[in-house]
């Protein structure tokens, strides 16, 4: 959908308006639209033009119904600033349809070989596809009053039950324009600014354009000023009608027909006979949004008895509440301030900047990234993990604590938005046959398990973690050590590694947040950082470890791709790891939508 750049003042939202909690919340979505291999392949500038042209045909049909959604809306509001912002709006999408045709005018189109203008005559060459007619009939049942909840059109008595219908047609419109002003940004910053032979620049510039931007404000502007009257269950509505938009429009990207290789989805040409897909991930604050030690050591705290009350003869001698909570106290505190000075005396007195990598690369060596010396460096983080673990052993703090008070604990954790969803749908996807595999510092591997179980479905995934010993039930204050360091992971990430089949292409990802999955992160053919882990990146940027966002490296493998695909290799140690902002964007690489 495109709407022209005008010269109008943007109207931002107040961050508690409903169309900006309605976009926050239903993030998940937008990361979809972005990761689909249509929009990738158009940020990278490799989209065939076929594509793109049968795209344009698309929304030419979507605008039309945007108009007369538009036009029913101006009818139903009461209100004479309602009904006038609303005709603005149906004014810019009829100028839209008629310069609709200019984003394919281009000379630069040329190079794909088209040498004449389309005009708006091929859209009767590319008919309606089922994503674009779902969605044009939504938009334009909302603006019809055909709602669940409401009453039928011919039926409503007042002006205000009119108004309604106005609110919720926004509430089925704004999401496209919000999405839209959201691709536009994110792709522009992608653009070099002397690439001046980017195919879909001018699609590009058209939807981050401040005209674009201040438009698509403007209309969220208006249904948060039609939605003010409504009650809580009419607001639960245009929510509905909000999310639905948001879930239609991924429809809408993933049903644009790509003949050529795409780097996404991972797993669209997986062949369980022939391949084989390895999923490591990191647990705490990877996987959850509180780290485990803390969770154990509350459930210390809180069961255990005050410092007045007699302890039964026969069971394992506790601390009190109070003595637990100052222990601990002193614990943390002496965690946090050595691992600071650890991490400090790990980094090199130079720093391998960027610009010694681009001459070391150019000249033929690879000295800037060594994977052999920082492994040499990380042992320094893992003597001071273990010394750690051993001063919580010997402190008591984790004696006397209940097997089942442990499994409760584990089934009420909360973990990551996105996370249980994705392991999930890897887990029970049969065609995939993946391995899925968890190396955890947790001291108490049944907190993970009990975590994943609740989850449903999860209890396949392979727990490598550490373990509380326990005596009738009750933990003795043990913890018997399996992955307490960072070369305790990278050698359990080898293990599993060496054996799996030799008659399988093997490939391995890695997902964690800290220095200690540095190693397994930067081994595994794509590495993956979770969270802003400020010592994950002073550590990596002093080694020589470059960190890519992941959109941006995704649209650059996109580029690199061969016409049979030869181009784009994941490679382990290659020194680059790739940053996402939470489990949506690894839902998108691996799976799509």
């Amino acid at each position: 959908m495109a709407i022209p750049p005008k010269s109008v003042a943007a109207v931002i939202p107040t961050e508690d308006g409903l169309a900006s909690r309605f976009w926050i919340k239903f993030r998940r979505e937008s990361v979809l639209s972005l990761y689909s291999p249509f929009v990738i392949c158009l940020a990278s500038g490799s989209l065939e033009i076929d594509t793109f042209r049968h795209c344009i045909a698309q929304d030419v049909h979507f605008l039309k119904a945007f108009a007369q959604a538009y036009e029913l809306a101006e009818d139903c509001a009461d209100d004479d600033d309602a009904k006038l912002a609303i005709s603005k709006l149906r004014k810019g999408v009829l100028e839209a349809l008629k310069l609709h045709n200019s984003f394919v005018q281009s000379p630069l189109y040329l190079k794909f070989g088209v040498l004449q203008e389309w005009g708006l005559d091929f859209v009767k060459e590319c008919p309606i596809n089922s994503a674009t007619l779902k969605y044009t009939e939504f938009v334009l049942a909302t603006a019809s009053g055909k709602v669940e909840g409401l009453k039928a059109p011919g039926k409503l008595d007042t002006p205000f039950e009119k108004t309604k219908i106005a609110a919720y047609t926004l509430g089925a419109m704004t999401p496209c324009m919000r999405l839209y002003a959201f691709l536009g940004k994110e792709l522009e910053a992608l653009l070099d600014p002397n690439e001046h032979d980017h195919p879909y620049k001018k699609w590009i510039g058209n939807y981050s354009s401040e005209g674009f931007q201040a438009t698509t404000l403007q209309t969220e502007d208006l249904l948060d000023k039609l939605s003010v009257s409504l009650t809580g269950e009419e607001l639960n509505i245009i929510e509905k009608l909000y999310h639905q938009a948001m879930k239609l429009e991924i429809e809408f990207f993933y049903a644009q027909t790509l003949t050529q290789p795409t780097v996404i989805p991972l797993t669209k040409e997986h062949d369980p006979a022939r391949d084989c897909l390895m999923i490591f991930s990191d647990f705490d604050l990877t996987c959850t949004v509180v780290d485990s030690s803390a969770i154990l050591a509350e459930i210390a705290i809180v069961t255990a008895p005050k410092s007045d009350q007699n302890q039964p003869e026969g069971q394992i001698t506790r601390m009190s509440s109070s003595e637990l909570r100052n222990t601990w106290g002193e614990l943390s505190q002496q965690y946090t301030e050595e691992y600071e000075q650890c991490i400090e005396s790990m980094l090199p007195s130079k720093k391998v900047s960027s610009f010694d990598v681009d001459i070391f690369i150019s000249r033929g060596f690879t000295e800037e990234f060594n994977y052999e010396t920082l492994h040499t460096a990380l042992e320094k983080l893992s003597d001071f993990e273990k010394r750690a673990n051993s001063r919580v052993i010997e402190s008591g703090v984790l004696k006397g604590l209940n097997f089942e008070d442990i499994k409760r604990a584990g089934e009420r954790l909360i973990l990551q938005d996105g996370c249980t969803n994705f392991l999930q749908k890897i887990v029970k996807d049969e065609n995939l046959n993946a391995n899925v595999h968890l190396l955890s510092y947790c001291w108490c591997g049944d907190l993970i398990r009990a975590a994943f179980s609740s989850a449903g479905g999860l209890d396949v995934v392979n727990i490598h973690a550490n373990e509380l010993s326990f005596q009738e039930s009750v933990s003795t204050g043990e913890i018997i050590m399996e992955v307490q360091s960072p070369i305790d992971k990278i050698k359990a990430f080898d293990k599993i590694i060496q054996g799996c089949s030799n008659d399988k292409r093997n490939l391995t990802v890695y997902i964690g947040d800290s220095v200690g999955d540095l190693l397994c992160l930067l081994k595994a053919d794509i590495g993956i950082v979770i969270g802003s882990s400020s010592s994950l990146r002073t550590v990596g940027d002093h080694y020589g470890v470059s960190f890519v966002p992941l959109f941006p490296g995704l649209v650059k493998k996109q580029k690199e791709y061969g016409a049979d695909g030869s181009c784009c290799i994941w490679k382990g140690q290659s020194g680059i790891l790739y940053t996402a902002s939470g489990w949506d964007d690894i839902h998108a690489l691996f799976l799509g939508h």
